[in-house]
């Protein structure tokens, strides 16, 4: 059995991808390689990945399959997956090979000792072009460093200091036996694969090391500004999922329920943002009608998020309420290192 899946979503990624692969390969036989070719059309990433599964034919994987975004990627690496925990890597990104190492070896005790663990948080690097001094998201200031802990061992996040994708490594019969289901030609469905599984979440494990190198700066990419302002569609379609998939006040342990409220209070603050930022009345109308899905949705939910600091700050009427989210929103690029 391998330690480790590592689903690697490929889309027209023939510039980046061999990058992203080498840097796993240092994983030899105790990590399979899922390449999924999301119906690449424009360069040779069918071609790139099946010259890695024929070179490296115990390791590497190609899965070819018509295009379907993102998480229908992610959901086919998950399907064609065998080891004991499950990793997604997106093609322009890549992992630290020494920390990489560092981290396998964790796994394999793991299973030598049978020990359970749900998930694996590890540092992530913001590796934005033209910056010299990397911005490093770490958690070593909440959660315990090399030890096993569940959430009522953890201290508060701030503002902003959220589990992504990049941090996290989860068993892989967790994500299946939660029904994780990504859904096709959307953005942004990595908050949904972070989130969606964390009510099940309960054994926990935390690495001080800077795995994840998380590349930022292609104009086309999906956290652009501009690029996520053209697809603020998705992004509420996306949070609304969030908000459907379960009630947040049906989670029993307070800290994990209350991670999860401000998780999704930065999802409303994010689609809001957007709609703020385009100046486009049907954009503004869209954020309306975001805010009263939630309260028909979940009133109680609604009330604690909407009262807020950031809710009210969301929803102050005029220039006035537009310049404060604006300014929010450039403040938090600066800290937080997006794009």
């Amino acid at each position: 059995m391998k330690v480790l899946s590592i689903a690697v979503p490929c889309f027209n990624s023939a510039e980046y991808m061999r990058k992203c692969i080498d840097s796993l390969l240092v994983g030899k036989d105790d990590v399979e390689i899922l390449i999924v070719n999301d119906g690449s059309n424009k360069d040779d990433t069918a071609k790139i990945a099946d010259e890695y599964e024929k070179k490296y034919p115990t390791i590497c994987k190609a899965i070819h399959k018509e295009n379907g975004g993102h998480g229908d990627a992610v959901m086919f690496g998950l399907r064609a997956a065998t080891g004991e925990f499950f990793k997604v890597v997106d093609s322009d990104d890549y992992l630290d090979k020494k920390s990489f190492l560092e981290v396998l070896n964790k796994l394999k005790e793991f299973i030598r000792d049978k020990e359970n663990i749900d998930m694996l948080l590890c540092n992530f690097v913001y590796d934005k072009v033209g910056v010299k001094k990397k911005k490093v998201m770490t958690y070593k200031r909440n959660l315990p460093v090399n030890k096993k802990f569940e959430w009522e061992d953890i201290k508060p996040f701030h503002t902003g200091q959220y589990i992504l994708m990049h941090s996290v490594i989860y068993r892989r019969e967790l994500l299946i036996e939660n029904g994780l289901d990504l859904p096709k030609h959307t953005f942004y469905v990595d908050n949904i694969f972070v989130y969606q599984p964390l009510k099940a979440v309960k054994d926990i494990y935390y690495m001080d090391v800077n795995l994840y190198r998380y590349y930022i700066g292609r104009e086309d990419q999906s956290v652009n500004e501009q690029v996520m302002i053209g697809r603020i569609d998705q992004q509420i379609r996306v949070t609304k999922l969030m908000l459907d998939a379960f009630n947040p006040y049906d989670v029993v342990n307070k800290k994990l329920r209350k991670y999860l409220i401000s998780y999704l209070e930065i999802m409303m603050v994010i689609s809001s943002i957007l709609a703020i930022l385009s100046k486009d009345e049907e954009n503004l109308k869209k954020k309306d009608e975001l805010w009263n899905y939630l309260k028909d949705h979940n009133p109680r939910l609604y009330r604690r998020i909407r009262r807020g600091a950031l809710g009210q700050a969301m929803n102050l009427p005029g220039k006035v309420g537009r310049s404060i989210a604006v300014a929010g929103y450039r403040i938090a690029n600066k800290l937080y290192g997006f794009n």
